[in-house]
């Protein structure tokens, strides 16, 4: 099933009955600092704390409609916590199993959000591309779906809502920074766009410590990298393919910048837009900052307010840059 701007209205109409809109507004501290309009839009306000919670629904979502009552016993995943907790939030709405396989390194924060859902969580050691081999193997050891965690064209769909909402609601913006772990968000910001804001921009950002999906996107190659970031919801260590294929042609432009810089942009959304927000919920606007030809009128969205106590406790601390 390819992805399509249909595929994100489909998701849209699924969604509004259960996940309200989220807000997208301008804090003048903000705008005085980043010397532009900006808007933020605040994904951190979802059920589970993240967008990703969009993905998840809209994929089950896409299931019952095409399966019926064929649906499978359960749903196995792989993830660093946002993702998981979307397929675990889905799951339990539907009635359905969940495991979810976390690399040893997600926070512990997130695995407990995961297991509260109702969700089994196993760890495996290594990077979170290591826990999609070993996820993939128990969904067909045990017969259930295997969802991949970016290779799904409804959880795709289901990103794209994000943007669907905040280019209706202020189609005068030049450019949209986005957040770059897998790049479905990213991808789904360039269907949103195509189809209604042709003029706007979709600039990615990743992680400097993180940097597989950009290479990627430069070199027109599938990339593994190193993976070394702080911020948890970026750590993907190879690129991917479907979104990979949308951004190549689509995407504006793709900025990297490092964990520090990200660290500051989360203080600055604590202090100046009253937000909370994780790691990968800052990338966008360290990346606005960084860029030197930044718009008169652009937003960033905060993609997830799932911080654990490290991240919590640095908002007091002073810029390492």
């Amino acid at each position: 099933m390819p992805v399509s701007f249909d595929g994100v209205l489909r998701a849209a109409t699924a969604l509004s009955g259960v996940l309200p809109a989220t807000p997208s507004w301008r804090y003048p501290l903000l705008d005085e600092m980043a010397g532009c309009e900006v808007v933020v839009k605040q994904e951190n306000v979802q059920p589970t704390g993240a967008f990703k919670v969009r993905g998840g629904m809209a994929l089950v979502a896409g299931m019952v409609e095409r399966l019926g009552s064929g649906l499978p016993e359960g749903l196995v995943t792989a993830s660093t916590g946002n993702h998981a907790q979307s397929i675990a939030y889905a799951a339990r709405a539907h009635g359905l199993g969940a495991v979810i396989v976390m690399p040893s390194c997600a926070p512990e924060v997130k695995r407990r959000a995961v297991e509260a859902l109702g969700a089994r969580v196993v760890i495996e050691d290594g990077t979170v591309t290591d826990a999609v081999r070993a996820a993939r193997e128990r969904a067909a050891g045990a017969g259930w779906y295997f969802v991949s965690p970016c290779e799904e064209p409804d959880i795709i769909h289901g990103h794209a809502t994000v943007y669907l909402e905040l280019l209706r609601e202020h189609p005068d913006l030049e450019a949209v920074y986005v957040p770059v772990g897998s790049g479905s968000g990213a991808a789904g910001a360039c269907l949103v766009r195509d189809a209604i804001a042709p003029s706007c921009r979709i600039i990615g950002v990743q992680s400097a410590q993180a940097p597989a999906a950009w290479r990627a996107w430069r070199e027109g190659r599938p990339v593994e990298d190193v993976c070394t970031t702080r911020a948890s919801g970026l750590a993907v260590a190879a690129s991917s393919g479907l979104p990979q294929r949308v951004m190549r042609g689509a995407l504006d432009d793709f900025i990297l910048v490092d964990d520090d810089a990200i660290d500051d942009a989360r203080r600055l959304l604590a202090s100046c837009a009253h937000t909370l927000a994780e790691g990968a919920g800052a990338a966008s606007l360290a990346g606005l900052l960084a860029d030197g030809d930044r718009p008169r009128r652009c937003a960033v969205v905060v993609s997830g307010g799932v911080a654990d106590a490290a991240e919590l406790a640095d908002l007091g601390a002073p810029s390492r840059r």
